[in-house]
């Protein structure tokens, strides 16, 4: 019975060492924990969430002293007392155990490294009671420091990877996928294939029909064929020719049989080709609209009339832009209402007339170089109505011309009583420069100039196959010289 006695004594002290180590032991953890969650805050720069972690530590920790003195006493008594005793001293350890494990759990909720710290902490108590406590506590102290600072370095290379990894990742999510740009145009069509993209266009053989308002791009080349204009609601149509070559056997390259108003531009840099053939008196010109015509751009266009006129339209002819070299069976340009040119360089060698107009013609820019007709009542420029002139260059040549009714400065008109030749080639020199020089196709006997630079007391000059006139001074209004 007493040897039983000594025995549960025995047993008691050496549990009561072990309690007093692990009080040890863990006390002096909670410092090395402190030193590496310092460490581990100044790799992540997280100060004040680790702050919070330590106030609760230092509640835990003084939970776990409590404990660890409760079990000391209990260890004092134990060879005096009998199972009881004992009962109450493995009941103090536990909880001194429990307290360091809810304080631990603590931990490794507040931060990830914590957790590494628990598992040292464990490492370096185990198997280890009363004087050999000490070497365990240095080594757990090492070990918990080594792994708080390698796990807190880790942490913050990893989060910083990690967030850098995500930032990327995102910024490839989120960025917009290209979008084709959408087109400028209602549609755009390819002439050589008879094919389109976009609305309000249709393919009738080789006629492309465009059935309502909007602007048209066109490319490409038409052997025989007609782009055809129809809008029932009289909508604004703008068709953009660029880099075309469009013939029609059988009526107008390019035929606005109705539209409120239509506009041709001549793309950028383009180069453009229309010509028509056929014998079609009503529908009479390469380009024909019934309703106002106005064309521009800084393109070229060169037109070739197999039929009749050049440019033709019911309403008004607006030029404001573009090169031109018409060559027409009869006007190079005709209208029966008014033909306006605004801009634009224009060379127009006509069957008939040059220009001829049954309403007004109004030159305000651009250069014009216009011959007409071999027939003696036909002209080079002819106005049923007023001329009225404000600007720009004309240079013209024929059997006739209608003078300007209203005019800016001074113009001049030249007569060769005896005429000249076709191909005769004719010059315009004014104060000793040469403005124009061309050869009219059909035999000729009236020149026009109208220039900016004609000027009262200025001396001018007319040539013929090199041979100069003899020199005139110029007057205001109208200036009519006379060679026999």
């Amino acid at each position: 019975m007493n040897s039983k006695r000594i025995l549960a004594s025995i047993s008691a002290l050496v549990m009561a060492a072990a309690a007093v180590s692990c009080g040890q032991s863990d006390n002096n953890i909670e410092i090395s924990e402190e030193e590496a969650i310092s460490v581990s805050a100044g790799e992540l720069e997280d100060s004040e969430d680790e702050n919070n972690d330590s106030e609760d530590d230092d509640e835990n920790t003084d939970s776990t002293k409590a404990a660890v003195t409760t079990a000391k006493k209990s260890s004092g008594k134990s060879d005096k007392t009998d199972k009881a005793d004992k009962a109450e001293t493995t009941t103090a350890a536990a909880n001194a155990k429990n307290a360091a494990s809810t304080t631990t759990a603590k931990k490794s909720t507040g931060s990830g490294n914590k957790s590494d710290t628990s598992a040292s902490e464990k490492t370096g108590s185990s198997g280890n009671s009363g004087n050999a406590g000490t070497p365990a506590v240095t080594t757990a102290k090492t070990a918990v420091n080594t792994t708080a600072k390698t796990t807190a370095k880790t942490t913050a290379k990893t989060t910083a990877a990690s967030g850098d990894s995500q930032t990327v990742t995102t910024a490839a999510a989120t960025q917009p996928a290209e979008e084709t740009p959408a087109s400028e145009y209602t549609a755009e069509i390819d002439l050589s294939s008879l094919s389109y993209t976009g609305d309000n266009v249709t393919v009738n053989g080789s006629q492309i029909v465009v059935s309502a308002g909007g602007d048209y791009h066109f490319t490409g080349s038409l052997a025989d064929g007609q782009i055809y204009v129809s809008t029932a609601t009289e909508d604004k149509v703008k068709l953009v020719l660029d880099g075309v070559d469009i013939s029609c056997s059988t009526g107008p390259a390019i035929l606005v049989y109705e539209a409120k108003k239509c506009n041709i531009e001549l793309a950028d840099g383009s180069v453009n080709y229309l010509s028509d053939g056929g014998s079609d008196k009503i529908n009479d010109g390469v380009i024909f609209s019934n309703d106002t015509l106005r064309i521009k751009g800084s393109g070229s266009l060169e037109i070739n009339s197999g039929n009749a006129h050049g440019i033709a339209s019911d309403d008004d002819v607006i030029i404001e832009g573009g090169v031109y070299t018409i060559n027409s069976i009869k006007s190079g340009i005709f209208a029966h209402d008014d033909i306006t040119i605004n801009d634009g360089e224009l060379t127009i060698k006509g069957g008939t007339n040059g220009i001829k107009s049954k309403g007004t013609v109004n030159i305000n820019g651009g250069k014009t170089i216009v011959s007409g007709g071999t027939k003696e009542e036909k002209c080079s420029i002819y106005a049923y109505g007023a001329f009225n002139y404000t600007g720009g260059e004309v240079y013209a040549a024929g059997n006739k011309v209608s003078p300007p009714t209203t005019f800016s400065n001074p113009y001049i008109v030249v007569n060769y009583d005896s005429g000249c030749a076709a191909g005769t080639q004719v010059g315009f020199v004014l104060n000793g420069t040469e403005y124009a020089s061309f050869a009219p196709q059909n035999n000729f006997k009236c020149l026009l100039m109208l220039s900016p630079d004609i000027t009262a007391g200025a001396a001018f000059t007319a040539y013929v196959d090199g041979n100069p006139s003899e020199e005139f001074t110029v007057e205001d209004g109208q200036n009519l010289f006379v060679i026999s």
